[in-house]
C-alpha cells in the first residue's frame, strides 16, 4: 500500500486523472435543463488553503445553524458514515463558539431525535465527538416532522437560539436521499415565514421537487444535489463560500424591504426607482410623483407605480406630447347624442332642433311643432296645418281677405235684370199650374178609391 502511494506521489498526472474520474458534484437541474449554479463570492487575494482557510473561515458570519440529517432505512450504514464525515468537515469550516456560530444536529426517519441543541457545544472537538456517536434510526422519511421539530424544540432561546434583537441568521441544512412521507410543503413555508433559511441537499434517489418545495429562494442558491454519499463532503467548500460571504445581501439574511447594498461586512438598504427610504432605513414608500413640481402634466397627474401619467378634465383631450390638453370638439361626429343640432359650449355641449321642431324633455331628441296650436299662428278664424307650415281659411259665409289671415262676411247682389225677372215669373206660374193639376188628380184618386171599397164590400155580402 505504501509503495502504491509512493508511486502515485511520483506520478502527479496519474493522480490528477484519478481525481477527474471521481463522480462530480452536480447542482440541481433547473427548469429547461440548464444547471443552477451557486453564487460564489470572490476569494480575497492571497487566500488561504487547507486547514488555515478552515480556521479563519466565517469569522464575520455568526449563525444559528441546524443540520437535519436523514437516516431512514434507504440510507445504508456506510452511507450514513459518509454523512457524519460531511458534518465534521462542515464544523471544521465554521467559526464555532458561543458568540459566533452555534451548531445543532437533528437525526430523523419516522421519528425525530435532537442529537444536540444549539446550547450544548461551543467548540469543534466536542461537536465532532458527538457527531461520531450518532446512529441511524432506519425507518421512514418524515421530513416535515423534522422541520416542525426544529421550529418547536431547537430554534428557541431555551435551547440556545439567540434573541431576534441579535439579528443572527437562523439556518437549516436538510440532507436526504428520498421522498418525504409527510406534508413538508406547508411546514417548510411556515419555517421560512418565521425567518428560517432552508438549504436542501439531495443525494442519489432524492426527490427533486421536494427539495425545491423545502428550500428558500432563490432555489439555485439553496438546492444542491450529489450523485452519491461518497462525494457529499465536496459540498463543504460550497457552503463555506456561502456562509463566509461578507456580502450579507447575497445570503438573504438582511431586513431590507426592496434593495440591499453590501457595505463591507455590513449592508445598507435602498429602494427601487420611484420609492424613497423611510426613516427606519429599512422600508420604502412610493414617491408622490404627482406632488407639485414633480410632474409636467397640464391638468391632471395620476400616480402609476412609482411613475405618473397625465390626463385631462372632461371636455379636453390629451395632446400627442402626453402632457398638455386641448379643448375637445364635443360636437364632432360620434361625440354627441343630439338628434338634430349640437351646440359646443366650452368643453361641453347642448342640443337644439331645426325650425319647426321642439326639444323633447330628454334634451336630446326633437318633435315636430304643431303650427296650428293656440298662440302659434295668426289666422283669424281657421288654421290649416301643412307639414311644418300653415295657411288660414274662413268659416262658411265668410271670405279670406287679401292679407291671407283675416275674414269678411260674404255680400249677395240685389240687382236683377228684366229678362231674369220674366223668367222667374214664368217659372212661378208653371209651378202654380202644375201644383193645381196635381191637387185635382189627387182628389179624383181619392173618389175612385172610395168607390172601389164600396164595390169590394158588396162582393163580400153576396
Amino acid at each position: 500500500m505504501r509503495r502504491a502511494l509512493g508511486t502515485l506521489r511520483c506520478r502527479p498526472a496519474l493522480l490528477l486523472l484519478l481525481l477527474l474520474l471521481l463522480p462530480p458534484v452536480l447542482p440541481l437541474p433547473a427548469a429547461g435543463g440548464s444547471p443552477h449554479r451557486l453564487r460564489r463570492q470572490p476569494r480575497p487575494a492571497g487566500g488561504l488553503s487547507g486547514s488555515r482557510a478552515a480556521d479563519t473561515a466565517c469569522k464575520n458570519r455568526p449563525l444559528d445553524l441546524v443540520f437535519i440529517i436523514d437516516s431512514s432505512r434507504s440510507v445504508r450504514p456506510e452511507e450514513f458514515e459518509k454523512v457524519k464525515i460531511f458534518l465534521s468537515k462542515m464544523i471544521d469550516t465554521l467559526d464555532v463558539g458561543e458568540r459566533t456560530t452555534r451548531v445543532a444536529v437533528m437525526n430523523y426517519a419516522s421519528t425525530v431525535k435532537v442529537e444536540f441543541p444549539l446550547r450544548t457545544y461551543f467548540d469543534k472537538a466536542s461537536m465532532k465527538e458527538a457527531v461520531s456517536h450518532i446512529g441511524p434510526l432506519s425507518t421512514g422519511t418524515m421530513t416535515g416532522l423534522a422541520i416542525q421539530t426544529a421550529m418547536d424544540e431547537v430554534f428557541t432561546e431555551e435551547m440556545g437560539t439567540r434573541p431576534a434583537t441579535f439579528n443572527i441568521p437562523k439556518v437549516v441544512i436538510v440532507v436526504t436521499d428520498g421522498r418525504p412521507q409527510d406534508q413538508v410543503q406547508d411546514v417548510a413555508a411556515s419555517a421560512r415565514t418565521a425567518g428560517i433559511e432552508i438549504y436542501a441537499v439531495g443525494v442519489d434517489r432524492a426527490d427533486m421537487q421536494s427539495l425545491r418545495i423545502m428550500a428558500s429562494e432563490p432555489l439555485d442558491e439553496h438546492v444542491f444535489y450529489v450523485e452519491t454519499y461518497g462525494v457529499i463532503e465536496k459540498l463543504t467548500a460550497k457552503f463555506r463560500e456561502t456562509f463566509c460571504a461578507a456580502n450579507v445581501c447575497a445570503l438573504g439574511t438582511h431586513d431590507c424591504e426592496q434593495v440591499c447594498v453590501s457595505n463591507g461586512g455590513s449592508y445598507l438598504c435602498d429602494c427601487h426607482e420611484g420609492y424613497t427610504l423611510n426613516p427606519d432605513k429599512r422600508t420604502c414608500s412610493a414617491v408622490d410623483t404627482c406632488a407639485p413640481g414633480r410632474h409636467e402634466c397640464d391638468q391632471i397627474c395620476v400616480s402609476n407605480n412609482g411613475s405618473y401619467v397625465c390626463e385631462c378634465y372632461e371636455g379636453y383631450t390629451l395632446n400627442p406630447d402626453k402632457k398638455t390638453c386641448s379643448v375637445m370638439d364635443m360636437c364632432a361626429p360620434g361625440r354627441h347624442d343630439c338628434a338634430q343640432v349640437c351646440l359646443s359650449n366650452d368643453g361641453s355641449y347642448s342640443c337644439d332642433c331645426y325650425e319647426g321642431y321642439t326639444l323633447n324633455p330628454d334634451k336630446k331628441t326633437c318633435s315636430a311643432v304643431d303650427m296650428c296650436a293656440p298662440v302659434r299662428h295668426d289666422c283669424e278664424q281657421v288654421c290649416v296645418r301643412d307639414d311644418l307650415f300653415y295657411t288660414c281659411d274662413c268659416y262658411q259665409g265668410y271670405t279670406l281677405n287679401p292679407d291671407k289671415k283675416t275674414c269678411s262676411r260674404a255680400i249677395t247682389s240685389s240687382l236683377v235684370t228684366t229678362e231674369e225677372s220674366c223668367k222667374c215669373e214664368a217659372i212661378a206660374a208653371l209651378q202654380d199650374s202644375v201644383t193645381s193639376r196635381l191637387e185635382a188628380l189627387s182628389t179624383k184618386l181619392d173618389e175612385v178609391s172610395e168607390k172601389l171599397q164600396v164595390y169590394q164590400g158588396r162582393q163580400q155580402v153576396v
